[in-house]
């Protein structure tokens, strides 16, 4: 009976030790995929990805260098607050300015003159699309966003968005959340996509909500196209009717003149004009090469200044045609931004601040923030809304209702759905009337030019004939 009665307990001994075994075999093995997943990464990236214990000294962000940001901001109370921020990216002084209570509305880097920038180096908006798609599938499957990261870091092609999401990487496993590892990367995400993901994080839907900003940027991206792919053709009938002006005047006409003085014949008004107007080209060429250069420079400056570009902005929408399909496509992107934003359960104040950034133009930008402030001071949106005159009957009556109704969100998304198809019949009517416009305005200039020599021609045929 002895013996029986230790068996069993022989047995329920040895038991646990065979699981823990077991267990540890199997953490082992995860650890070894692991470090060989991390190794194959960072074998594509050429990024060191050895374990931090006893790795040699290697550059991290503490590295870099600390550079001075000025920023826009809202406090609690609402109220706009201006200031410098130091921090070693755009994206690390917004998530600063978040540490500290303040909704970022804007954060430039300063920069002096020597660090004269034309365009900034942007990931192209088509990856971030494939990679929030990408992102939603695999958390909407239960996979873990760290190991997401690292197969859809495998399977991107884009430089840019890999050093991005490698990045991202060594933020999330230093703490970070995702949404701030995606506002130290502004080149990537824009600051509505960094708002929308802190309110998903919140919330408990990022897999919904990454795939609601695939979408957005899906239609985007294909309004996008649709007005690219219209104004190709009239975009290279005006740079050949460019260039059929400059062979003539610089390479052509040239050679009459030295015909015509070699007959000694009176020209008529016309030739002489052309003539004229080719020499001092052809003498000048400096001058007037100097003058679209100081043109364009004037006009970049102006781009970069608060007070030229609230002007330029100004002049764009008072241009007839094209005023028009601005002002359509900013009400477009506002009103999707905005109802995405507040679909995405992001409050209100923070929408509308996104919302003013977005416009891309300094004109509504401040308008909206007017409008932000009288909203926070218990005026509603509709009617302060309406004060403004930049927003047509249309989308102010669909926004009043939404407000009445509580279905802002909705009536959001019908606005936009609307401008976005105003906007395709307007570019539809204007590439219409520029096509046109532009062979008649290069038939003029190539009749005037044949109409000028045919009549010197004929003058000089009279002259001699007379003699």
């Amino acid at each position: 009976m002895s013996t029986n009665d230790d068996e069993p307990g022989g047995t329920s001994a040895e038991k646990p030790s065979r699981e823990e075994h077991k267990a540890a075999t199997k953490k082992q093995r995860e650890d070894t995929r692991s470090r060989k997943r991390e190794h194959a990464v960072a074998r594509r990236m050429h990024i060191d990805r050895k374990p931090r214990r006893g790795r040699g000294k290697q550059k991290t962000q503490r590295d870099l260098p600390v550079k001075q940001f000025n920023f826009v901001a809202f406090d609690d109370q609402g109220q706009s607050v201006k200031g410098v921020e130091k921090a070693i990216s755009a994206g690390a002084a917004h998530m600063a300015l978040l540490r500290r209570g303040l909704q970022p509305v804007e954060v430039t880097e300063k920069r002096s003159i020597l660090r004269f920038e034309i365009t900034k180096k942007m990931v192209p908006r088509k990856e971030v699309m494939n990679f929030s798609r990408q992102l939603s599938v695999f958390i909407r499957a239960g996979v873990p966003i760290m190991e997401s990261l690292e197969v859809i870091l495998e399977e991107t092609t884009g430089k840019m968005m890999r050093i991005v999401i490698a990045d991202m990487i060594d933020s999330l496993r230093n703490g970070d959340t995702f949404a701030a590892a995606a506002a130290l990367h502004p080149e990537a995400f824009p600051n509505y996509y960094v708002g929308i993901l802190e309110s998903a994080e919140l919330t408990g839907n990022l897999d919904q909500v990454l795939n609601q900003l695939a979408d957005y940027m899906d239609r985007d991206l294909k309004a996008r196209a649709k007005v690219t792919s219209a104004l190709i053709y009239p975009a290279v009938v005006a740079v050949l009717s460019v260039f059929v002006v400059i062979v003539l005047t610089v390479f052509v006409l040239p050679r009459f003149v030295v015909f015509f003085k070699s007959l000694n014949a009176k020209l008529p008004l016309v030739t002489r004009m052309l003539l004229n107007f080719s020499g001092y080209l052809t003498r000048w060429w400096f001058l007037v090469l100097g003058a679209i250069i100081l043109l364009v420079a004037s006009f970049v400056t102006m781009r970069r200044t608060s007070n030229g570009r609230a002007i330029l902005d100004s002049w764009i929408l008072r241009i007839p045609v094209i005023g028009d399909i601005t002002q359509t496509s900013i009400l477009e992107r506002t009103m999707r931004i905005l109802a995405s934003m507040l679909h995405a359960g992001v409050d209100m104040p923070r929408s509308m601040a996104v919302m003013a950034e977005s416009a891309n133009n300094s004109v509504y930008r401040t308008a909206i923030e007017h409008i932000r402030d009288e909203m926070m001071e218990g005026q509603g949106l509709a009617t302060p809304l309406a004060r403004t005159g930049l927003f047509p009957g249309a989308a102010r009556q669909m926004l009043r209702v939404g407000e009445e109704t509580g279905t802002l969100d909705q009536q959001l998304e019908v606005a936009a759905a609307y401008y976005g198809r105003e906007l395709e019949t307007k570019v539809d009517h204007a590439t219409s009337l520029f096509e046109p416009a532009i062979i008649i305005a290069m038939g003029v200039v190539v009749g005037f030019v044949a109409i000028a020599l045919i009549s010197a021609m004929y003058g000089i045929y009279n002259q001699v004939q007379v003699r």
